[in-house]
């Protein structure tokens, strides 16, 4: 792959209008329920804790090839490029070397120019 394919491999085809990013709190709960498989529900894929809307995405639909990761966190597969359920349930990433975490913020600036964000995971507190 040359330079320049490289460069542009996260770029949309076509510009996206996008609608303004929110910064709404979304629960894990109701995250895990925007999976594609629940009527009324959206489907959501989180990155770093910033909820991404891929609705009426194919590929994020039960059955297709990244279902894997609709309503999850699942910074660890994609760092690892990895369709692996057990990888897309982690969302810590913190001891993975940094090219790997290069990947991820790549996957990062892919949705953002691509999909509308919603929100931002709200983290249990634990006191």
């Amino acid at each position: 792959m040359s330079d320049t394919q490289k460069k542009g491999q996260f770029e949309p085809k076509e510009p996206v209008q996008l609608a303004p990013p929110k910064d709404d709190p979304i629960t894990l709960e109701y995250l895990a329920k925007c999976d594609g498989t629940n009527e009324g529900y959206p489907t959501y894929v989180a990155i770093k804790g910033t909820v991404f809307d891929v609705s009426g995405k194919d590929t994020y639909a039960p059955g297709k090839s990244y279902h894997v990761f609709a309503g999850k966190e699942p910074n660890r597969a994609l760092a690892l490029s990895s369709l692996k359920e057990e990888d897309a349930q982690r969302s810590d990433y913190d001891d993975l070397p940094d090219d790997k975490k290069k990947v991820l913020d790549d996957w990062y600036t892919f949705f953002s120019k691509r999909y509308n964000q919603v929100g931002k995971v709200q983290r249990s507190s634990s006191l």
